[in-house]
């Protein structure tokens, strides 16, 4: 409470809160802005029975639904954001620039990624558009219709990513991840909406009050272990040496670093979700087709959905990779080993150098098992519980549960940040 009182009483901390606030509302005023074109009762039924539009809808913030001006949403950006990192591995000069210019490179490093932005909305913005006007979604439209709902579409991406910026810069908390949460967290009256008027409005059947309690029991618990895997990590004691220095000396303090069991967040699940979607979206694209041979393959590929077991086993295997992958990119041993020495620290029992650096990977890809194993777990655990109880609503729940948790806990560590440096 009395950080709460802080927050509100302190006019810096307040003005961010505001701004983020601000931000969020204009957001989801854009969000209710549709393009032209739309065939509104053709687009509720191409929604409700395609789970690749549900994925991409998250990432959009919710804009999807009703083909708003920002539908892509931060999509691209966070593509853009993705392939910049996987550059830093096959491009030394890249590499250089973000690990070794410090703030300045770091700018330059997020400006090639702001310009990779604009051609990737414009790819995925043309094949989204053309899918949907293969489904009769966008109709009526002439030349002039699609080179303007193209551009549109763009430029809602690039707005909100702009948007998401200001946030990071002049709020608190990452802004596109809350831009992301905001159109999750935007679905929850209708969803409860939904379950009212199902299960317990105009008539309450009794016989699955069982199921609805087993079922909240376990949402808890599983909140509680996202949590759990979020904030834990494997401390690495450091002791730094003792230098002398005149007649005074110096150092000699110990101190730990901090690994964490999930280094690569919900990236993996992003990771796997785009390449096991590309089929579907393939499948949807040819299916505006008439030629035998396309259809065939089309219905080929969009059989390929989120009910089969084969989709659930790849989805865990591709997760459970991609986690050691982007663990590997943006975390190098070798880095925090030369540091480590050049500061005059090692860990305890661990000659610095090349046998530290060791040490700390050994470390990792242990500690990365559980991890990824986790986040396999979570990503098909609405599969699980969608097989098991019939609901089909369950099949988007991982994945936006670990994007709303993890973006709460972040949030809550910022404002703590705050809070102590304004106590200070």
């Amino acid at each position: 409470m009395n950080k709460i009182k802080l927050i509100w009483t302190d006019t810096t901390l307040r003005r961010r809160l505001l701004f983020v606030l601000g931000a969020l509302i204009v957001f989801r005023l854009l969000a209710a802005i549709p393009i032209p074109g739309i065939d509104t009762l053709e687009l509720n039924r191409f929604l409700s029975n395609n789970q690749f539009f549900g994925i991409l809808n998250i990432f959009s913030g919710g804009g999807l639904t009703n083909l708003s001006i920002i539908m892509l949403g931060v999509g691209p950006y966070i593509t853009g954001s993705i392939i910049m990192q996987l550059l830093t591995i096959m491009v030394p000069a890249l590499k250089r620039i973000y690990h070794e210019e410090g703030e300045a490179g770091r700018k330059k490093f997020t400006q090639y990624g702001r310009l990779l932005t604009v051609p990737l909305a414009a790819i995925q913005g043309f094949a989204l558009l053309a899918i949907l006007e293969g489904q009769n979604i966008l109709v009526n439209l002439t030349a002039f219709d699609r080179i303007t709902n193209l551009i549109v579409v763009i430029a809602g991406s690039v707005l909100l990513m702009w948007i998401g910026e200001l946030m990071s810069e002049f709020g608190i908390g990452n802004g596109v991840s809350l831009i992301i949460f905001a159109g999750i967290v935007s679905r929850l009256p209708g969803i409860i909406a939904t379950f009212i008027f199902t299960y317990i409005y105009p008539s309450f059947d009794a016989s699955i009050l069982p199921e609805l309690i087993g079922f909240f029991v376990f949402g808890l618990i599983v909140i509680a272990g996202i949590v759990l895997v979020t904030e834990a990590e494997r401390p690495i004691p450091v002791t730094y040496a003792k230098r002398v220095r005149g007649m005074k000396m110096y150092g000699g303090g110990s101190t730990y670093l901090p690994l964490r069991v999930n280094q690569a967040g919900v990236i993996p699940i992003i990771f796997a979700l785009s390449i096991l979607l590309f089929p579907q979206m393939i499948g949807t694209f040819l299916s505006r087709f008439s030629n035998t041979i396309i259809v065939k393959i089309s219905h080929i590929l969009l059989s390929f959905n989120q009910t089969s077991f084969l989709y659930a086993i790849l989805y865990f295997i591709l997760v459970f990779l991609f986690t050691y992958f982007y663990t590997a990119v943006t975390f190098d041993p070798e880095a925090l080993s030369t540091n480590l020495q050049k500061n005059g620290a090692f860990i305890p029992g661990i000659r610095p150098g090349a046998s530290t650096s060791l040490y700390i990977s050994k470390v990792l890809s242990r500690i990365t098992l559980l991890g990824a194993a986790f986040l396999g777990f979570i990503a098909i655990l609405p599969l699980i519980m969608q097989h098991a109880t019939g609901i089909t609503a369950l099949s988007l729940g991982g994945t936006s549960v670990l994007i709303v948790v993890s973006v709460v806990l972040d949030l809550i560590k910022k404002v703590d940040s705050q809070v102590s440096m304004r106590e200070y």
